[in-house]
């Protein structure tokens, strides 16, 4: 190989620079002057290191070779050319040979090229402006965003990048970090200034002068997201992008588009629709206005009372102008007379059609298909439908779920003694008797029954130990004494949870439990000539159970209003003493408030908390107060009932579809989850082994299934210690 420079020089300098001999200084204050000259470089073949200290001297800055690069490289030129210029020629040789050139604390490395990125030190914000960063040197680059998103660029970028080279994208800063040669940073930063740029127009009002905005905007829509045109497959609209939305107050419409021609093809089209109407008659014009949440009957009475003076007076003075009369209810107690009639009146009641229409006044309401029709000249129109906007509007729904909680318990015990003698000897004409006789607790135990269900073959004893004494009388076997010790505990713990969901100030209601017949009368008499009765009841049936009432209003704030009725009722084992054939005794708890809570919340209705104690006690006067020996005259019960009863409640607001889909899809899965669950045991003689499950909610991924009860479940392996 051979170097040589043209212009001034000596052989030391031309030796020194192929070897890499250190220059004397009276030489090396000489460098710079010299590197203005333009030089012909010649290297064919030559040691990558040998080269490297030859260009070192050239730019008058020391590289480090790394251990691993070797091999031969190729530099010439045919040509003289600067410095700079045989510098980017050796970058570009070592790019081919998988080399590259890395700036580090102010020393320049060569390094291979898939350990450039980590090696590097040059890091450059905006255009790479460092010394020396140009041509094929890694360096990192960081590029801040001002419209674009960096997620939605690393993509488009990503094939552009050296296979070894990195990009990252950061949305905390909204910044894209690339490390990559300096001459393809720079294209890629003329790349990301043509992408860089507002994603659609700001917000534009354009007032109308005759439509009315609240009808314009739907059309102006569709036209938008048709693009106005053939859609082509697989091309997305050129819509895409396009709000359009009205607001009543100002009559306008406010238009954002993707870019600035799509917003000016919008505001042409919204020119030739703006124009006055032909179909205007001297008393003015109809429309036909299309609700999409508010009822039609209801709305037509709100509108016509708000311009009650406008078109021959208010829907209440006129016939049929008001809101369609409530369908009547049939009778509590009808189809149960006789005994007749099974079910309650809500079942056997007909059902109802669409409701009438509505009319009178200026406006007219048709149920069949919720719409207003108005007949007024279009000022007034105009007027009228910003009203409808405003109250058309969706609303949110809620969420109720009462939480009725009843944990109870109590403790009895019971102890008694009772006997019974006779003093005398056989064939006497006279004889001494006596002894006690109590009733216990449950009632049943009384000695005296007792013997006499022995003699009749029934022996009822009550509950508990007992400890008797057998004797026998005139050859007849009888209890001539019994002891009996009972304690007994019981423990409740009840939660009924009912929910509903209801729309805002729209009242809800729910009952679970039973539809109990009762006597409410009864006749029984002579019938006609031959004798015969003809007797007859008269039965009311009522629920029992649990039932709730509930009526919410969504505050500020999400603060939830609501007006509650809540009742827990059931019907009771035993009956009341003389009432025997009035049918049966109910126990009953409610609440009946009005309550604000926040959405989310949990709030304690009321509840009861109770702790009562009893005593009972039979005893022999005087006999039965005597100590220790005064026990065989008496009979003692006690007994403690605990009974805490609260009622909680919890509203949750929700206010769009997309939050009623979600929690509803929640439930969903639930019992779907605990259907799975309570599968039965598969058997081979019983051939019924699945019972019905709800089927996979659309769009739902379907968990791996539980295993049947009593299937072996696999252990799962220990994880493996960590080897040193």
């Amino acid at each position: 190989m051979n170097f040589r420079q043209l212009g001034r020089g000596t052989p030391a300098l031309a030796l020194a620079l192929l070897l890499g001999a250190p220059l004397p200084a009276s030489q090396a204050q000489d460098l710079p002057t010299r590197s203005r000259a333009p030089v012909t470089v010649n290297f064919v073949n030559a040691d990558i290191d040998g080269v490297t200290r030859a260009f070192a001297a050239m730019i008058g800055r020391p590289i480090v070779v790394d251990p691993r690069v070797k091999g031969s490289i190729t530099v010439y030129s045919e040509q003289p050319q600067s410095i700079r210029q045989a510098w980017q020629s050796y970058q570009s040789a070592l790019r081919g040979l998988g080399f590259a050139v890395v700036e580090s604390g102010g020393l320049l490395k060569v390094v291979p090229e898939a350990d450039a990125k980590l090696q590097t030190g040059t890091v450059s914000v905006g255009e790479a402006t460092a010394v020396g960063a140009k041509g094929d040197q890694v360096i990192t680059q960081i590029f801040t965003l001002r419209h674009e998103n960096p997620n939605n660029l690393v993509p488009i970028l990503r094939p552009l990048i050296s296979a070894n080279n990195t990009i990252n994208a950061n949305p905390a800063s909204n910044a894209l970090v690339i490390t990559d040669y300096a001459g393809n940073l720079e294209r890629i930063g003329r790349i990301i200034a043509a992408l860089d740029l507002p994603s659609n127009t700001g917000v534009e009002v354009v007032p109308l002068q005759h439509a009315v905005a609240a009808d314009l905007a739907p059309l102006v829509q569709r036209l938008s997201d048709s693009g106005g045109g053939a859609q082509v497959p697989g091309v997305p609209s050129a819509g895409g992008g396009t709000t359009v939305l009205a607001d009543s107050r100002a009559n306008a419409l406010l238009i954002k588009a993707a870019n600035p021609a799509r917003l000016a093809q919008v505001r042409a089209t919204i020119a030739q629709l703006d124009r006055p109407s032909t179909l205007l008659g001297p008393g003015g014009g109809m429309w036909v206005v299309h609700l999409k949440n508010a009822e039609a009957t209801r709305l037509a009475t709100v509108v016509r009372a708000a311009f009650g003076a406008i078109g021959g007076g208010s829907g209440a003075s006129t016939g049929g102008g008001g809101a369609p009369s409530p369908v009547q209810q049939p009778q509590a107690n009808a189809g149960a007379q006789g005994g007749q009639g099974g079910a309650s009146p809500q079942a056997t009641a007909a059902v109802t059609g669409a409701a009438a229409p509505s009319t009178g006044g200026f406006i007219q309401a048709d149920p069949a298909t919720n719409s207003l029709i108005i007949t007024a000249p279009e000022p007034l129109y105009k007027q009228v439908r910003a009203l409808i906007d405003q109250l058309d509007s969706r609303r949110a729904q809620v969420y109720i779920e009462s939480m009725i909680v009843e944990v109870s318990g109590g403790d009895a015990a019971d102890f008694g003694f009772q006997w019974q003698g006779l003093l005398g000897q056989s064939g006497d004409r006279t004889g001494l008797a006596g002894g006690t006789n109590f009733t216990p607790a449950g009632g049943v135990g009384n000695i005296i029954s007792v013997n006499t269900g022995a003699v009749q073959g029934q022996i009822n004893l009550g509950q508990g130990l007992n400890l008797g004494l057998l004797r026998a009388y005139n050859g007849v076997t009888s209890l001539a004494a019994i002891a009996r010790v009972l304690q007994s505990q019981a423990e409740t713990n009840i939660v009924s949870t009912p929910n509903l969901i209801t729309l805002d100030n729209e009242e809800a209601k729910i009952v679970v439990g039973e539809n109990v017949p009762f006597i409410t009368g009864q006749f029984t008499g002579a019938g006609g000539t031959g004798g015969n009765a003809n007797p007859f009841q008269t039965i009311e049936r009522k629920d029992v159970g649990i039932t709730l009432r509930i009526r919410p209003q969504i505050g500020e704030g999400g603060a939830v209003r609501m007006t509650i009725f809540q009742e827990q009722s059931s019907v009771k084992t035993d009956t009341a003493a003389g009432t025997t054939n009035a049918g049966p005794s109910t126990t009953k708890r409610s609440i009946e408030n009005t309550v604000v809570v926040d959405d989310g919340a949990i709030l304690v209705l009321g509840g009861l908390i109770e702790d009562r104690f009893v005593t009972n006690k039979s005893k022999v006067p005087l006999l039965g107060d005597i100590p220790w020996l005064g026990a065989l005259f008496r009979s003692e019960s006690r007994e403690r009932r605990r009974t805490n009863l609260m009622v909680f409640l919890r509203p949750i607001v929700m206010r769009d579809a997309e939050s009623a889909n979600r929690f509803s899809a929640d439930r969903y899965d639930q019992i779907r989850g605990q259907q799975q669950t309570t599968q039965p045991q598969p058997s081979i003689v019983m051939p019924i082994n699945e019972s019905p499950v709800l089927p996979p909610r659309p769009g739902a991924t379907e968990p791996l299934a539980p295993p049947p009860p009593g299937a072996a479940v696999p252990a799962v392996p220990a994880p493996a210690e960590p080897r040193n």
